[in-house]
């Protein structure tokens, strides 16, 4: 297979702390002969695990962003085993433009893995993490949050795998994350993403949602912070003690957490982010903003749960989701 034509100007192999960048050639009008530059710091000391930490997957999720930065800013390898590499801002374009995809080839950094060597710019991201960063991991860790359009209770997430003693080794990093929720959670459309292409590789993976709205705020950036942390220490690498409180444990079976908008209009939310709902509760009315004197269509749970995710703009679209439920593990 064709080699990446992205490389990187700091030596992973080398001990102590190095900012710098992974350089991808990307000609256009403005450069011909220009490129992308996406920052990364990596802190080494001795052998040990690695942790890849990664932000801004989808660049309009700012929580994992400013974890990672402060890490960065100052982390010291006289107090770690091993090796983290940090890389802030993954869709680097899509960042920059505050966007969830790419504003050069409209890609989605979470459903184009493995990637490829030859194409778009996220194709070549993705080809990079997937033959480069992830073999070199033991733990990888990607913050996300609801971005412009969600906005989510903030909890920490793995995946229901085949392997089990992954998945367990997946559970306790989440549980070691310890943000006030904790989800096992269920993907609709996970192909293509990170979290399988790390999984698959039999990574000890992890993910998060913390607020959304397409900002963040001074209690989910701590969340991150606090979590970013105890994994590390959670993992052998860094020195400390874990910060832990208690955490509501969260799963999701089937698709019936799931709700989407069968119309678009003026969406009205019946029940608030974190409510207890049962099956059969209105969740939302959905009004015809094309006229007046209409009914509004209303839009009932499915199932008796925790509304963990809600749509964040005033108007919705015709199959946008509208809002996810998770059920309270015992």
């Amino acid at each position: 297979m064709r080699q990446s034509s992205i490389t990187s100007t700091v030596d992973f192999d080398a001990d102590g702390v190095a900012h710098g960048f992974l350089r991808l050639p990307h000609s256009r009008d403005d450069s011909a002969w220009g490129s992308v530059m996406i920052p990364i710091t990596v802190a080494k000391n001795g052998e040990g695990s690695t942790a890849l930490v990664t932000g801004a997957n989808h660049g309009d999720e700012y929580e994992g962003p400013l974890a990672l930065v402060e890490l960065a800013a100052n982390i010291d390898a006289a107090v770690i085993t091993g090796r983290v590499i940090i890389i802030p801002f993954m869709n680097f374009p899509a960042f920059t433009a505050g966007k969830r995809t790419s504003p050069i080839d409209g890609g989605n950094m979470n459903r184009v893995f493995p990637g490829k060597p030859d194409g778009t710019i996220t194709e070549k991201i993705a080809d990079y993490f997937q033959r480069t960063l992830l073999p070199m991991a033991d733990v990888v860790l990607d913050f996300h949050s609801g971005g412009k359009t969600l906005d989510f209770l903030p909890f920490a997430a793995s995946h229901v795998l085949k392997n089990k003693a992954q998945e367990a080794r997946c559970s306790a990093a989440k549980e070691a994350f310890n943000a006030p929720f904790s989800m096992q959670m269920l993907e609709i459309d996970s192909a293509g993403m990170y979290d399988d292409a790390a999984e698959a590789l039999g990574k000890v993976f992890v993910t998060t949602e913390l607020g959304g709205g397409g900002t963040s705020t001074p209690e989910t950036v701590a969340i991150a912070r606090k979590g970013l942390r105890n994994v590390l220490i959670h993992a052998g690498i860094l020195q400390g003690k874990m910060e832990l409180a208690p955490s509501q444990h969260l799963h999701q079976n089937d698709e019936a957490c799931f709700h989407f908008s069968p119309i678009a209009g003026m969406l009205e939310f019946s029940k608030s982010l974190g409510e207890p709902v049962k099956k059969g509760d209105m969740l939302a009315r959905i009004w015809d903003p094309s006229r007046t004197g209409v009914a509004p269509l209303e839009i009932h749970s499915k199932m008796d749960g925790l509304l963990v995710v809600r749509h964040t703009f005033g108007l919705i679209q015709t199959g946008d989701c509208l809002a996810v439920l998770a059920k309270i593990s015992e």
